[in-house]
């Protein structure tokens, strides 16, 4: 692969330039963008140069896909393959999602148009879309004439991030541009599910912002996907979202006990625990709150001096369910 250009010379890297945002990805550059769901690196999702650059400013790897976001129903055309889904009988089904849905926090896998390309879907006959609900989002992919690839703006492997310094703290050096749309609304990414032809059935991905009863509302009952070797969307590796320092899920009072003579800190829902140090994601047990909050918790407790990083149970339903997700993947252990 080529050099990442360094880019930590650059002043202004954050900013709220639409303009500088539509020209540097108009010339093959990458652009971090807000969402409402976490901050993406975007490129153009046609152009396979560009794509790359947010692997390698990411070092992610290559066998991991990207969601391509879209502006209208329109420019999903250019991006799903509708032949494809009217041939499995899922284009109702699918439209109705979008429908409902979109703009929002919901990804959805389906048959790739000719035009995407693999390095968009890690060579997959499916890709990932979806219609980010942040008014900024929307007015530069509407000033652009190609939809924009774009997967969290953080080194692979690490805390998504929920606001722009987020992005210059981790990626400063490496993108030339952070268009800053304040602090991210939701906090945890979209939920994910697709068509998986062997069951025949919609499959669940990943949890995320939109609640999977919510989605079962629309098209009946949504299946667990099958953990495969190579990923079938984005965000599903097991030990995605991990900090450097160890995480441990579970009853924290027990935990506590077992980590005894450590610097322990806590990520808590609701209440203080005695600990080094406590992070209460929303004491009015807020679940949305709580999602908001919760990667600038690991950030912050990743960068502190603590030993060791305990986390409640949320509870099981709805963005607890994501937030759930998101810290039993901060927990695998990685080789």
């Amino acid at each position: 692969m080529a050099a990442i250009p360094d880019f930590c010379g650059v002043k202004d890297i954050i900013g709220t330039d639409l303009g500088r945002a539509t020209e540097l990805l108009r010339t093959g550059e990458v652009v971090a963008i807000p969402t409402e769901t976490v901050y993406g690196l975007a490129a153009n999702a046609f152009d396979e140069a560009a794509v790359l650059k947010i692997f390698q400013a990411k070092q992610r790897p290559a066998f991991d896909p990207l969601i391509v976001h879209v502006h209208s129903l329109e420019q999903v055309e250019a991006v799903v393959s509708f032949s494809d889904l009217e041939r499995m009988g899922m284009r109702k089904e699918a439209e109705a999602l979008m429908e409902k849905f979109w703009p929002g926090p919901l990804t959805l896998v389906l048959p790739k148009a000719d035009r995407v390309p693999d390095l968009v879907t890690s060579g997959l006959d499916t890709v990932a879309v979806r219609m980010p609900a942040h008014p900024m989002a929307l007015e530069l992919l509407r000033a652009l004439d190609f939809p924009l690839a774009a997967p969290s703006a953080n080194p692979f492997g690490y805390v998504s991030p929920t606001t722009s310094q987020h992005v210059a703290d981790q990626l400063g050096d490496k993108i030339p541009y952070i268009l800053d749309g304040g602090p991210c609304t939701v906090g945890v990414e979209s939920t994910i599910i697709g068509w998986e032809r062997d069951a025949e059935q919609w499959v669940l991905y990943r949890p995320g912002g939109t609640p999977i009863s919510d989605i079962e509302a629309v098209i009946g009952t949504v299946g667990q996907a099958r953990k495969t070797i190579i990923p079938a969307s984005p965000g599903t590796l097991e030990s995605h979202y991990a900090p450097r320092k160890p995480v441990f899920i579970g009853d924290v009072r027990s935990l506590l006990k077992e980590h005894f003579g450590k610097r322990i800190a806590v990520i808590s829902f609701t209440q203080n625990h005695e600990a080094w140090r406590t992070v209460v994601l929303s004491r009015n047990g807020n679940i949305a709150e709580a999602a908001r909050h919760l990667f600038a918790a690991l950030r912050s407790l990743d960068s502190s001096e603590a030993d060791v990083i305990l986390a409640d149970i949320f509870p099981q339903e709805g963005l607890g369910a994501a937030i759930n997700d998101r810290l039993r993947r901060a927990s695998a252990k990685r080789n």
